[in-house]
Order: C-alpha cells, then sequence, then structure tokens
C-alpha cells in the first residue's frame, strides 16, 4: 500500500496529475482486458498473465509512463528489480508459424535486475539479459548477453562497452 502511494506521488509530482488521470480513466475504465498492472494508454501488453516482474517503483513508473511500448509475452518475460524502459521498446517472446499463425514455442525473456532499456530498442525470442546492464536507444536484442555491466546497442546488438 505503501509503494503504491509513492508512486502515486512519484507520477504527479514528475508527470502531472492530467498524466495520471489519463492513465488510470483509460486503464480501468476504457481497456477492457483487465489488466493487473497500469500501462500508459498508448502502451499494449499481449499475454499479461506470463509477464512476471517486481512492483517496485522504477519498473512500475517506467511502464505507465513510457508511451508506444509493446511487449508480448506470449512464452513468458521476466522482468528484474529496477527496470528502466524508454518510450516504443518492444519485447516480443514469440514467433508465430506462417502457415497456422501459431506461436512457437521458444525459451522465455529474462531481463536482469537494473537494467536500462533506451528508446525504440527491440528485444527478440529467448534472449537473456544480465543485471546492471544498458540496452542502446534503437538496438535490435537477437541474442543473449549475460555479462553484466556492459553496454549493448546496434543492429543487432553487440556490445560496445564494458561500465
Amino acid at each position: 500500500m505503501i509503494k503504491d502511494i509513492k508512486l502515486i506521488y512519484w507520477t504527479i509530482k514528475n508527470v502531472g496529475l492530467a498524466a495520471l488521470i489519463i492513465n488510470i480513466i483509460y486503464n480501468i475504465i476504457i481497456d477492457k482486458e483487465k489488466k493487473i498492472l497500469i500501462t500508459h494508454f498508448t502502451s499494449k501488453i499481449v499475454g499479461q498473465k506470463n509477464l512476471f516482474f517486481h512492483k517496485d517503483i522504477s519498473t512500475l513508473s517506467s511502464l505507465a509512463l513510457s508511451i508506444s511500448c509493446y511487449i508480448q509475452a506470449n512464452n513468458k518475460v521476466f522482468l528484474g528489480k529496477n527496470i528502466l524502459i524508454g518510450p516504443g521498446i518492444k519485447i516480443i517472446s514469440s514467433n508465430h508459424n506462417s502457415l497456422n499463425r501459431e506461436f512457437i514455442k521458444t525459451t522465455p525473456i529474462y531481463i536482469g535486475d537494473n537494467v536500462w532499456i533506451g528508446a525504440n530498442a527491440i528485444i527478440l525470442p529467448g534472449v537473456k539479459i544480465g543485471s546492471n546492464n544498458i540496452i542502446g536507444a534503437g538496438s535490435v536484442v537477437t541474442k543473449s548477453f549475460t555479462q553484466e555491466h556492459i553496454i549493448i546497442a546496434g543492429n543487432p546488438a553487440k556490445i560496445i562497452k564494458h561500465a
């Protein structure tokens, strides 16, 4: 309860009461999917029951405030603590069969603690990201980076710096 109050206070202080009210109206009244968390009204989460995350202020506020994000969690997505999500990110946990459009079963996506995902980054199925890492804006992450304290960027993403 206290964490929820802190999140609401932080949102009002940093984003404004109007944005908080719009998100609440959209998530509770307009959106009929009965989400278990508040996301920005321009964002979409598919397979939300397969999205596992910590309810800390960084992660919750990133999900609530980052615009135009798409998370598809059909094959499960695990987010660590203190995740920072930039606007327009895409996290896609499964592909589909081109013939019958059924989802192809793959390993889940794991994102460690204290990871910053830059604007418009894309994380594809089966990827594991270690803790304390930065994913550069516009990166396409096609393989796992389990090391810690690195910066990855590019298309396809590669290590550009050890922090």
